[in-house]
């Protein structure tokens, strides 16, 4: 039986081992973001536990940014970094508890399915052989890597999907591989009606260095993204810099920014109904927008959500309210549980990557359904 080793020195990795005394006494923290305090995501590889009951216990996870994600949630671990399934996890003491006994020598765990820069890279190819597929690169991040931007359609509506602002959110860009499935699909008539309807520009990883660094929110700077759309700057924000050049460039009827909560149980719409200019047209087009994702996936629902913001009191510096004030247009935030959806659990994945994809798929409804109201 070989020694008990942890390691996170890979892509998205992120934990400090701070004792491996024995199977049962693993005592590790999760590291700050890049520049920041913000920590939640963690990434690593346990091995040498096979068949010993492991009690890996994260002792700083009181300090986490949303503590009420620690609460009736399991984390993901998978054996070949394909499937990942739900283990026992418990938040006592002001520390995340995770129990497991592996069935091989090497496991992974994780906050939630990992979506790797090398899958985001295979992603980007594979879209890319599409003859009605264009990929450019809008611009580089704070470290050198290129913005992705892949555009479809030849419609008049432009429409504007962006994922992963917040890198450790990965069943966003899930969401992004069933969505860009579907609106690729030559034999789905939805998608075939909304390519000629609608000009589709697509940012399946808004942050790919805070992905490569495994921070939970922020970029290479420590900058959140999703507080930067009032102030973005090359210096501190250049993903949502060249993004609104880009918007700018081909100003958006329909804004969808797509992100995972920590302690909602649900997926569910945040909308931009605080801002100084919400108008009535806008409200129509949510409401035909949700009444159709929801008729479209039982996985999505409306009755639980986030407050919304007392009219004029939206915040500007986030992408959903800054693009509906900036551009008079349907702008709206996904929100998919780290958890499980309450309203359709499954005991054995929790919210996973294939269903993340499925509810990607299932926009392209709500979409068709408002396309030609915009």
């Amino acid at each position: 039986m070989g020694k008990l080793h942890i390691s996170s020195a890979f892509d998205g990795g992120n934990i400090i081992v701070k004792s491996v005394a024995s199977a049962d006494d693993i005592r590790l923290d999760i590291r700050k973001d890049t520049n920041s305090d913000f920590f939640q995501w963690f990434y690593f590889r346990l091995t040498g536990a096979q068949g010993k009951a492991c009690q890996m216990v994260i002792e700083n996870a009181s300090g986490a940014a949303f503590t009420g994600g620690w609460e009736n949630y399991r984390a993901c671990a998978s054996y070949d970094r394909e499937t990942w399934f739900r283990v026992d996890t418990a938040f006592e003491n002001e520390k995340l508890i995770i129990s497991h006994t592996p069935e091989l020598d090497s496991v992974y765990y994780a906050y939630f399915a990992p979506y790797s820069m090398e899958r985001h890279a295979d992603l980007i190819a594979e879209v890319g052989t599409h003859p009605d597929a264009s990929i450019k690169v809008l611009g580089e991040t704070i470290e050198g890597q290129a913005m992705d931007c892949v555009s479809i359609g030849q419609g008049e509506r432009i429409f504007w999907i962006i994922a992963r602002q917040h890198p450790g959110e990965t069943m966003a860009e899930w969401w992004m591989e069933g969505f860009l499935a579907r609106l690729l699909d030559d034999d789905d008539p939805v998608s075939r009606v909304l390519r000629s309807k609608a000009r589709f520009h697509i940012i399946p990883n808004m942050n790919p260095d805070g992905s490569c660094r495994g921070n939970l929110r922020t970029n290479a700077a420590g900058s959140n993204l999703n507080r930067e759309w009032n102030k973005a700057s090359i210096q501190s924000s250049p993903e949502v810099y060249y993004t609104i050049e880009a918007m700018n460039a081909a100003k958006p009827d329909l804004c969808l920014d797509v992100h995972g909560d920590e302690a909602l149980p649900y997926n569910f719409i945040a909308a931009s109904q605080g801002i100084p200019g919400y108008t009535k047209k806008q409200a129509k087009d949510l409401s035909t927008f949700l009444e159709a994702y929801e008729t479209a996936s039982p996985d999505f629902q409306t009755a639980i959500g986030y407050p919304i913001s007392k009219p004029g009191k939206a915040n500007l510096s986030m992408c959903t309210n800054w693009t509906a004030q900036e551009y008079d247009c349907l702008s709206m935030t996904l929100e998919m549980p780290f958890k499980d959806n309450a309203n359709l659990p499954d005991n054995e994945f929790g919210w996973s990557p294939d269903r993340s994809a499925r509810l990607g798929g299932a926009a392209l409804d709500a979409m068709l359904a408002v396309v030609d109201q915009l």
